[in-house]
């Protein structure tokens, strides 16, 4: 598709759905700071076709919720290494409006300002390079922090995320860029060819009983797993596939694993 126009997200969180409508499903979301080509407008002109730059993910916005950029400041942002929010939440003081903005949000800020200064931020929080990449010690923190964070399909953010963007928003915060669906981030990185040649960081997938990855999760130390179903949770991780701490019945088939960290 011909890009007609570029974007960035100065909100906290944006739907992106399927459809040009609020009753469409949401596919995934914007955090503050993520940056989009625009494919496409609705004919009513209420709605924007956006291809997500981070994963070249699809869908479609509210046009009311679209903030247009230069193409010379997408292409800026492209090789900026601004900073990403690692808090929970943090405060961001944008064009003197208070704004709260979410984990694994883009801050734009760096050692050389490339952002339009008339933007005007001010950011009060905690952030780390977004290009640092950051050990498994770092990664099983952030992690944590999503903790009990309820299961929403296509969610991105600490109050409602899927499987797979938990995952990617715990690379992205530690510095490595995976795509968005459980079955793209399977042919990220180096395959491990046993459960007992995992390391903590790993990333395992799990299949239906069609063969099809529909689940990942990351593995911890002493044979456990973080992943988000239902909730973001930690379970036991086998041969076999994720063993319910609490009910003790296999939820998930492991189907493999694969090693991103460059440290591990």
């Amino acid at each position: 598709m011909e890009v007609i126009d570029h974007g960035v997200c100065r909100l906290a969180l944006v739907s992106v759905r399927k459809g040009p409508s609020e009753q469409s499903e949401q596919v995934t979301q914007l955090l503050f700071g993520d940056h989009y080509e625009v494919t496409l407008v609705s004919e009513d002109k209420k709605w924007t076709h956006i291809r997500i730059h981070a994963d070249l993910y699809e869908g479609w916005i509210n046009e009311k919720q679209h903030h247009s950029i230069t193409k010379e400041f997408f292409e800026q942002i492209n090789h900026a290494n601004y900073k990403i929010s690692t808090d929970l939440t943090s405060s961001l003081l944008y064009k003197k409006s208070p704004l709260t903005i979410l984990i694994g949000s883009i801050v734009p800020i760096s050692n050389s300002e490339l952002f339009r200064m008339e933007e005007q931020f001010a950011f009060n929080g905690d952030s780390k390079s977004l290009g640092q990449k950051r050990d498994f010690e770092f990664l099983s923190t952030i992690a944590f922090k999503y903790l009990n964070a309820p299961y929403q399909w296509g969610g991105k953010g600490p109050f409602g995320i899927d499987c797979s963007a938990f995952t990617q928003m715990i690379f992205k915060i530690s510095g490595y860029q995976l795509l968005r669906d459980a079955s793209q981030q399977a042919n990220h990185g180096k395959k491990v060819a046993t459960i007992s040649d995992a390391h903590p960081g790993d990333l395992a997938f799990f299949q239906n009983p069609d063969g099809l990855i529909v689940h990942v999760g990351i593995i911890l130390t002493e044979g456990k797993i973080i992943h988000a179903s239902g909730k973001v949770r930690i379970d036991y991780l086998t041969e076999e596939g994720i063993l319910n701490s609490e009910t003790k019945i296999y939820t998930h088939q492991l189907a493999g694993i694969r090693r991103i960290l460059t440290n591990n």
